[in-house]
């Protein structure tokens, strides 16, 4: 008869019962103790999000793309309707791709005003950590030598970070309420650069959060590129069915150029949070 039974794992470190439905609440927890143990250390408390497309290419990126695909297909004397709509899908990557560029001026110069302010970690710039809009947010304030933060998720679609994160930043979350919370939590301000869905989804609940006081303090919004959104969202004809206040349409600004979007960003974080 052996003399004893070998030792239980410790159930923090048992992986099949923390990757269990019944230890959902601990891996939870997780998501909130973890981000918050790194940003305690680096002191940061206020951000600047920045939400848009994954999509979006940088200019050159874009261009480089069009040139390709039409000199791949110069010799086709009757290109068929794939060539054609890759084609006009390239030309408008291109069109877009003036969003990624003002993306990156505009948290560069917020950036380089932050580091101005010498209060610390103030306003660091935000981004959901992938490609695209995000990227060129990320990009831009490394470019000015400031702190650079991507709140990753895990996607079937796999989304990798993009490489202008500090790696003390780089977070990647399972669940995307709690990446929300981190979203809203610390920021002071929000750009929404053009996107889809996920974009969408970010700014109507942060939207929802300000307009029903949910959010104890006071946030900037800034909608960047009206003739994009007001083709997308027709806020007033919200208002004018009285499906939101009158009211409601000053909870954000659209703005469609870089000095515009950073004077003003500058002005309310100012008023709001510099002392």
């Amino acid at each position: 008869m052996p003399k004893h039974l070998e030792k239980a794992p410790k159930a923090y470190r048992n992986k099949e019962f923390l990757n269990s439905p019944i230890a959902r609440p601990v891996r939870l927890l997780t998501e909130y103790f973890e981000p918050l143990d790194r940003l305690q250390r680096l002191d940061i408390k206020d951000t600047v999000v920045f939400f848009g497309s994954a999509r979006t290419l940088p200019t050159d990126v874009a261009k480089k793309n069009l040139r390709e695909l039409i000199k791949k297909n110069a010799g086709i004397k009757k290109p068929g309707a794939k060539i054609l709509q890759d084609i006009k899908n390239a030309e408008m990557d291109v069109e877009m791709s003036k969003y990624y560029q003002d993306a990156e001026e505009l948290a560069y110069r917020l950036t380089k005003w932050s580091k101005s302010l010498r209060k610390g970690n103030k306003f660091v710039v935000t981004s959901g950590g992938g490609p695209g809009m995000m990227e060129a947010a990320n990009r831009g304030a490394q470019r000015a030598k400031g702190l650079s933060i991507g709140f990753n998720i895990s996607l079937p679609f796999e989304q990798y970070p993009n490489p202008y994160i500090d790696e003390d930043l780089n977070f990647e979350f399972h669940y995307f309420f709690m990446r929300k919370f981190w979203f809203a939590y610390m920021a002071k301000a929000l750009v929404i650069m053009p996107g889809g869905y996920g974009t969408l989804d970010e700014l109507m609940e942060v939207l929802t959060l300000v307009q029903t006081l949910k959010l104890n303090k006071k946030m900037t919004i800034v909608i960047y590129g009206e003739e994009f959104w007001r083709k997308v969202i027709n806020f007033e004809a919200m208002a004018e069915t009285r499906m939101i206040s009158p009211e409601d349409l000053n909870l954000f600004r659209f703005i469609s150029n870089v000095d515009e979007a950073f004077e003003y960003l500058k002005k309310e974080l100012t008023k709001n949070y510099v002392k």
